[in-house]
């Protein structure tokens, strides 16, 4: 049977007679479907790459909104996503919302054969990539529910860890996939050098974008089917003991998805420059994000029913001061890792891709650089790091703490990034940038492998100080904040290396990060916190 109606996981003898293995089972199938979820959201990245590569019709600041639009979706998305599990079950939200990513996915496989298609195509397709950044939020909270506290920081890392392994899979497979032809269509040719992880590929190679979006079809469709046959929706009074059937699941989460959809548009209108679809009114993003995010929750209560009544429930959440101390620092880790993946290959591009030149006074930026690093050859390797250390993290902070580890991840990460944003500076005012790449490449490494680390150690932390009825929504919750870095980052440095101060950025998310050194020690680490080191 699918559903499971009785589950108390500390019950050592409950655990090792029936849990253990259905848990462990929920989890290997979590992991793929997280992971593509995560490779469709994110992979405007490396498709923004090779459509200037071939010379799409669009500015880099145009393709820059692709990025931002599925960052803020996706991050928006996970608001809704975070109160799924308890609404409709595991089974049936994580295999809808699998499913659901088919469509971005065959939309880019389409828009991608014909360099006249217009802009606001792929803003639609960039946002409904979207679909995969709420996925982490509801895959997230399901498996808080099937582990013990004791190995909640393995299991959430294995999940969150793997799946982040998205974010590689994508910069290596689309890379690879475009080489070949092995989904028909007409191919493109390069005008500038392209690369895969082995190697550049010459100007004038043919080119099959358009895979970009079809090869995840044929992860997608099996997971569709392995889901539904090998999850657990679990009826337990402390998950979904108010089971709707799947029919009633699926509506249930589309008509929460288009609440999310609605004000993530609506916050991208007020941003956006008239040109790409926006307003003009220019309004900050550090005004419209509170918006959205108000704007989401507030929506979501005022659906009717059984939904406003357990939504209800579970907001209680937003009562206890550690659910914003946890979001804070979980965008200090998480939100970094997610937007610097999201914006590390167009930042190589820009950045190495061009010689800079000092004109009558004027730095111009427009010189192709013949020396300059192939991005889709490096872009691949910090989220790789970050994803690969992210179960490790949590394995360190079962036995350390999570709080003691997480400082320590901090202090990497401010050092680090005042590291990357010195030789952002210098490269970005050479005309042989390339010469700063190497120590610019391995600190941002060291970036991610903090950030990765304390990914891991900060889940620990939720799943410690939160009761098992909170801890599910609260780790959804948190990383729907967290994820707005997939935007802001993306976002943040664009406009900056369009002011031709690409290191102000970095040195911005240092300060950040020193902030939140204080409140992880005030917290979690001082003698007389509440709860110290968790």
């Amino acid at each position: 049977m699918s559903d499971i109606k009785k589950w108390d996981v500390e019950d050592t003898q409950f655990w090792e007679a029936e849990g253990k293995k259905v848990a462990n089972r929920n989890l290997w199938i979590s992991i793929p479907s997280l992971l593509c979820g995560f490779a469709v959201w994110l992979y405007w990245g490396i498709i923004t790459i090779q459509m200037l590569n071939l010379g799409f019709p669009f500015a880099k600041s145009e393709l820059f909104t692709l990025m931002a639009i599925a960052g803020l979706t996706g991050a928006t998305l996970r608001i809704p996503s975070s109160f799924f599990i308890r609404l409709c079950g595991g089974r049936n939200t994580i295999v809808f919302t699998t499913a659901l990513l088919m469509i971005p996915a065959v939309g880019a496989g389409i828009a991608l054969q014909d360099k006249n298609t217009p802009l606001w195509v792929f803003q639609i397709l960039a946002l409904l990539s979207g679909f995969g950044g709420g996925n982490f939020a509801s895959s997230m909270s399901n498996i808080s529910f099937f582990f013990p506290k004791k190995q909640q920081g393995l299991a959430l890392g294995l999940n969150a860890g793997l799946g982040n392994f998205g974010v590689t899979t994508m910069q290596i497979l689309v890379p690879l996939a475009m080489t070949f032809g092995i989904f028909g269509g007409e191919p493109m040719e390069l005008v500038n050098t392209s690369g895969t992880l082995i190697g550049k590929i010459p100007a004038g190679s043919d080119a099959w974008i358009h895979n970009a979006g079809y090869i995840w079809l044929l992860f997608l469709i099996p997971l569709a089917v392995v889901g539904w046959w090998g999850m657990n929706n679990i009826k337990a009074s402390h998950v979904t003991p108010e089971l709707p059937g799947p029919i009633g699941s699926f509506s249930i989460i589309s008509g929460m998805l288009i609440i999310g959809f609605l004000t993530a548009i609506f916050g991208l209108w007020l941003m956006l420059p008239e040109k790409v679809g926006g307003s003009g009114f220019g309004i900050s993003k550090w005004i419209v994000l509170p918006i959205v995010i108000a704007l989401t929750v507030f929506l979501l209560k005022l659906l009717p029913g059984q939904i406003k009544s357990n939504l209800s429930r579970q907001y209680k959440i937003f009562g206890n001061r550690h659910t914003w101390v946890m979001s804070i620092i979980y965008t200090m880790t998480f939100g970094s890792f997610i937007g610097f993946a999201a914006a590390f290959g167009l930042s190589i591009k820009v950045i190495f891709g061009y010689q800079h030149i000092l004109v009558d006074g004027v730095m111009t930026h427009s010189s192709s650089n013949p020396n300059g690093p192939s991005a889709l050859m490096y872009a691949w390797m910090g989220p790789f790091i970050g994803a690969l250390i992210r179960p490790v993290g949590g394995w360190i902070a079962d036995k350390m703490g999570g709080a003691k580890v997480t400082q320590i991840c901090a202090f990497v990460m401010t050092a680090s990034a005042i590291g990357v944003a010195y030789y952002m500076k210098a490269a970005y005012s050479s005309e042989t940038p390339e010469e700063f790449f190497v120590p610019f490449f391995v600190l941002f490494l060291i970036l991610f492998a903090a950030t990765g680390i304390g990914n891991g150690s900060t889940f620990r932390t939720i799943s410690m100080v939160f009761d098992k009825e909170q801890a599910g929504p609260v780790l959804g919750w948190t990383s729907a904040v967290a994820a707005y870095g997939a935007f802001i980052i993306p976002k943040v440095l664009g406009e900056q290396i369009k002011l031709t101060t690409p290191e102000n950025a970095l040195y911005g998310f240092a300060i950040f990060y020193g902030v939140c050194i204080l409140i992880n020690w005030f917290y979690y680490l001082r003698k007389s916190a509440e709860f110290h080191n968790p």
